[in-house]
């Protein structure tokens, strides 16, 4: 059963609770990394690692809306990257990229204007945003969650939200009058449609579009100013269902032949008669549809949330790539023990856990996880961080507010936690702690009583976490510091600084000597952490980590982090062009 409101509660409480967190964020440094080649650094003391790059993901850090624009190229939405890339359709080529520069910050759809404008909508702020030819650029703020835009052809501009809110509305193309409600969300009716996602005109004048959590294609009765606001939109006649019995609907666009196309996060993509409702199953590509565009030639062009990729889809319903697909935003990872005990790689990887061989680095399984969860059994929730629980693992997500145990070899969820915004969580005296942002600190998931309280003036943003099975080590990502804390039995002891100055740590690992590892984002390196001195020396450094989150997002945003594999070889998270590296063991000094 889909838990429409459940989930859009959580992801609320979450970015609530997290946003006076954005006032740390800031810029990291950057850094390049050459491509499978090696990166020798040497510190101070000339320790030297060997890092090679082991898997490359996606170009595109998700592919959501797509349009094209008056110059003929392709442009792509990509709400995790937070900008919007200009691809030539033919080679896939990245010509141009807009991001903050521009007031883009997470795009999830977009569209141009008559007059050569291009609008977006920024998801997560809940702003629409226009771009003119001149390059001027405009924000307007409509609700949390506005997602799909669409011009009809007589020049009006329409949204809808989705996920942190529902409803439609009617905006000014200048952007400067206020939005006129359509089809309102009330308290005793949160939502009223089921997130209408992209949607299109047909030649009636009707709005039509897929309603993602309802399994619903739909087309809606958009009126005109003055019109009464609608609450209850399938009693009072404003939405019509076509047609149903989808999964989650995820875009419907006219064809050059006047059937409407309709994607399916499922990977199943159809042509629907909007006249009599007729379905048909036209080709099934990867899970992960989002969005699409026909080009005046009647091509059609295809973007892939979970994998990244933009395709061309020929008439016969074969797809040639445009951008390659992999993953998309490598969060934490895990690593344990495969056959011949070689190092199995997990990666956190937002809409799916991906699972690669450590030594080839080729893809071996992957784990769908869904946006709007499943309760009986409960579903993989979107996995931003992970770790290690025997033969499973511990799943973490703070834009989802859950941590799970996760059993790979049944594709299962065993352990199912409702926290606030979790970021990182380990195995330890029997429980799972937790460090979370939303809960204010690190706190047990069994009862939410907290180990280690985010009191604003010692712990102002834990993140990553570290154990041996005894001790708990906790990063603080604003204040620079590693924490520890020991227990007596299940009762944690007060907590003591093991080492300080570290610029932005995230992800920890217990090294094989004893020595604690740490990545800090702020100055693209990989430390280590002498416990018992609390010296810190280089491992390496220049690895292309994510940028920290803005405006209400946690601050270690897309989590970089860092492994163990029972070979000894280290694994790190390089989210900023997607890649996992790995030093090998006998690389490290």
């Amino acid at each position: 059963m889909k838990t429409i409101i459940q989930v859009s509660r959580e992801i609320f409480l979450s970015l609530f609770l997290v946003a006076v967190f954005s006032l740390l964020s800031s810029c990291s440094k950057e850094m390049v990394v050459e491509g499978d080649g090696k990166l020798e650094v040497a510190d101070a003391k000339s320790f030297k690692s060997i890092v090679k790059v082991l898997v490359k993901g996606a170009p595109l850090k998700s592919s959501n809306g797509i349009d094209i624009g008056p110059n003929g190229n392709l442009y792509v939405a990509s709400v995790i990257g937070g900008e919007i890339n200009v691809l030539d359709k033919n080679s896939g080529k990245i010509i141009k990229t807009y991001g903050l520069e521009t007031g883009v910050k997470g795009p999830d759809d977009l569209v141009f204007g008559p007059d050569g404008s291009l609008y977006w909508t920024d998801l997560t702020y809940g702003e629409v945003g226009r771009l003119t030819p001149d390059g001027d650029f405009k924000k307007q703020f409509v609700a949390p969650g506005v997602n799909p835009i669409t011009f009809s052809p007589d020049g009006r501009l329409f949204v809808a939200l989705d996920f942190l809110g529902d409803g439609l509305y009617e905006l000014d193309p200048e952007l400067i009058e206020p939005p006129r409600p359509i089809i309102l969300a009330t308290p005793g009716t949160p939502f009223p449609l089921g997130f209408l996602n992209s949607f299109d005109f047909g030649i009636d004048g009707r709005l039509y579009g897929p309603l993602f959590a309802a399994g619903l294609v739909v087309s809606v009765d958009v009126g005109n100013p003055g019109d009464p606001v609608s609450t209850s939109p399938f009693t009072d006649g404003t939405v019509e269902v076509i047609a149903g019995g989808f999964f989650n609907p995820a875009a419907a666009k006219f064809g050059p032949d006047g059937l409407l196309y309709v994607l399916d996060q499922t990977g199943e993509f159809f042509k629907i008669n909007h006249i009599t409702g007729e379905k048909n199953l036209f080709t099934t590509l990867e899970a992960g549809l989002d969005n699409m565009v026909f080009d005046e030639d009647g091509s059609l062009y295809v973007t892939n949330s979970d994998q990244g990729w933009v395709v061309k889809v020929l008439p016969s319903g074969e797809a040639r790539k445009i951008s390659p697909g992999g993953f998309i935003t490598p969060s934490g990872l895990s690593v344990m023990a495969g056959p011949n005990n070689q190092d199995v790689i997990f990666e956190g990887d937002i809409f799916n856990l991906r699972e690669f061989d450590g030594s080839s680095g080729r893809q071996t399984n992957i784990y769908k996880a869904l946006l709007i969860a499943e309760e009986n059994p409960p579903s993989l929730t979107l996995p931003l961080n992970l770790s290690n629980d025997g033969e499973n693992l511990i799943v973490s997500s703070w834009f989802t507010g859950l941590v799970q145990v996760f059993s790979p070899a049944t594709n299962s969820v065993l352990e199912n936690y409702t926290m606030g915004a979790p970021i990182d969580a380990v195995r330890i005296q029997n429980d799972i702690a937790v460090s979370d942002v939303g809960l204010g600190g690190v706190v047990w998931a069994s009862d939410n009583s907290v180990i280690l309280p985010m009191d604003g003036v010692n712990v102002f943003a834990p993140g990553g976490l570290a154990t041996d099975g005894e001790t708990l080590w906790m990063a603080d990502w604003a204040t620079g510091l590693v924490w520890e804390i020991g227990f007596d039995g299940a009762t944690p002891q007060p907590a003591t600084v093991v080492a300080s100055g570290l610029s932005s740590p995230e992800g920890l690992a217990v090294y094989t000597d004893g020595s604690l590892l740490v990545v800090e984002t702020g100055i693209s390196r990989l430390s280590r952490i002498n416990l018992s001195s609390g010296e810190v020396t280089t491992v390496a450094e220049g690895f292309e980590f994510s940028q920290p989150g803005i405006d209400g997002l946690p601050p270690t945003n897309y989590f970089d982090g860092v492994a163990v594999g029972p070979s000894g070889d280290i694994y790190v998270t390089g989210g900023g062009k997607n890649l996992i590296y790995r030093i090998r063991a006998n690389k490290v000094e």
